[in-house]
Parts: structure tokens; sequence; C-alpha cells
């Protein structure tokens, strides 16, 4: 094999970055999530060197199975050190056809979605700086900030945005439940059990996308809110208990194999170390997906998002 065509690369030393999506969580999620989450501020290489190796004639990152990564996040954190060319380029060695992207704040989500419209799915995260992820249930700015950057009409999702116990029906997501309604979109929760099946409830007509299938919930009761909501959606990032040791689980096989329409992948990239490991982590995916028969692997890997976010 000849040598390298190009080489892209990113070199800028180290920095402290506060753990996203957590912080301002209730303490039910955080005891959920746990203590390498919640609160937390991590070492994170800046020194991310992001080489990457294009040979003559190669193709996309395991082109064999294209990917729908169901949750990205460009946050200010990333995009001060990753280009958005060079986010692009991770996604390519990662073989992920399409994201679904959310950040904080919403600029870092244009930025990519300008540089790749084809391929970034852009959703509004309403959390314009860490401080709204404790107080944005109740707060009417945070609706109206929404409201406004709804209006660009290239968003296809509310969200992720974080839920526990009765929160669904404060003010805000009642209001997100009516905007998407409007606008056509979907709403992506990060939710514990009783917020999703009451946002689930509260938004029947409207698509739910839930994260993480709720970190730590059980097969069994994602498959019976599954049954119970049909406008319920799961998507799989960091649930490592899928495939223990890379060996697909009976229990959640049975359940892909009865809703293989409803699954998604993704890989969180909510600290900078996680774009990093992005190709790694899906072709952990990959290597579940390939334990399935073939139809509903790519269902799961690509087909359910792409279905989800068809073009309009």
């Amino acid at each position: 094999m000849s040598g390298p065509t190009r080489i892209t690369s990113l070199n800028v030393g180290f920095f402290i970055t506060p753990v996203d999506g957590e912080a301002g969580m209730s303490t039910g999620q955080r005891s959920r999530v746990g203590a390498r989450k919640a609160g937390a501020r991590l070492l994170v290489p800046m020194t991310v060197l992001f080489t990457v190796w294009l040979f003559p004639g190669a193709a996309r990152a395991e082109s064999d199975l294209p990917l729908f990564d169901a949750h990205v996040h460009y946050n200010r954190e990333a995009w001060e050190v990753l280009p958005p060319e060079a986010a692009i380029t991770i996604l390519d060695r990662a073989g992920v056809a399409r994201a679904l992207v959310s950040s904080t704040p919403d600029d870092g989500t244009l930025r990519l979605w300008e540089q790749a419209p084809d391929r970034i799915v852009p959703e509004v995260r309403p959390y314009r700086s860490r401080n709204d992820m404790g107080t944005w249930t109740k707060d009417s700015s945070v609706l109206a900030y929404v409201t406004e950057r709804l209006q660009r009409g290239i968003y296809r999702g509310i969200g992720e945005f974080h839920l526990s116990g009765g929160e669904a029906n404060d003010p805000v997501p009642r209001g997100f439940v009516e905007l998407a309604s409007r606008h056509g979109i979907l709403l992506h929760c990060h939710c514990d059990e009783k917020a999703i099946e009451d946002l689930a409830n509260l938004a029947k007509g409207v698509r739910v996308l839930w994260a993480h299938a709720g970190m730590d919930s059980s097969v069994q009761t994602v498959e019976k809110l599954l049954d119970a909501h049909p406008n319920l959606w799961v998507e799989l990032s960091i649930r490592s208990d899928i495939s223990p040791g890379g060996v697909l689980d009976p229990a959640w096989r049975a359940l892909f194999l009865k809703h293989p329409d409803r699954f998604l992948v993704g890989t969180d990239t909510w600290i900078n170390s996680q774009w990093e490991r992005m190709p790694e982590i899906l072709a952990g995916f990959r290597k579940w997906l390939r334990q399935l028969p073939p139809a509903v692997g790519e269902k799961i890997a690509r087909g359910n998002g792409d279905r989800l976010f068809s073009p309009r």
C-alpha cells in the first residue's frame, strides 16, 4: 500500500472542561448517571491529536455498515480546538453517514451544519449555557429562545434536554410539545422513566427520542414503554450493557427483533475525548449489530435514523 495522501491534525495542549449536560441535573438523575459525570470537571487532552491518514482508493471507514449517529454534541469546548472540517473528518473515519447534532451553545450545531448540510441533522438545544440546565423547565426566556431559533426552519428536533420526575408538566416542556407539534419535529429527552412516560403521554402526536434508553433502565422497562407508546424511539448511547464482552445480550437481542424500527445508535460527544474515541465507540456498536439479522442490524445502524429524519 502506498503512503498517505493527506494528514489532518490538531495539537493544542491540555485544558480542563466541565462535564456537558449533567451539572444541572436533578439529584435523582445524578444518582443514576453516577459521579463520573455529575458535577465533575474532567481533564481532557486538548492534544487530541486528530491525525487522519487517508490512503489512495480507501473508502469511508466501515463503509459496509454506515451509521446514523443519533447523539452528537459540538459544544464550545469542542469547536475551540476541533474545527468543523476536522470534526467532519472524524465522522468519515467513524463511518458516520449522518448525525443528529445539538450543542451548548447552539452555534456549534450551526457551524457543523454549514460545513456539511447533507450529513448534519440539526436540533436546537435549549441550553444557551450550562447555567440553563438546572432551571430551564420553568424559565420562560428559554422557551422564547427556542421559539426564535426554530424560525430558521432548519431544525429537526428540540433537545437533547434533561427531565426527571414530574417535570414534563412544567411550563417550558409543555411549550416544547406545542412547538414540536407545530413544526413537525421531535423531542430528544435525557429522561428518567417517569419523565419519559409523562412526556410521551403529553406529546401523543409528537415523536419522542429517549436518550441512552434511560441510561440504566432495564430491558423490560424499555420494552414496556415501547409497547405502550408508538410515538417513542430509543437511542442507545452509553449503554455498555447491550453487549458485555462484545456479545449481544439475549434480552436486548429479543427486544431489537421485536421492535426493529424503534432503535438508533449514538456516541454522545459530551466531552472532547468522546470525539477522539468516536471510531472506537462505533466499532463496538458494529460488532453487536452484526450479530443481528442483517435487515435488523441495518435498520438500527442507519435506516431508522434516515426514516425519522427523511429529507423535507
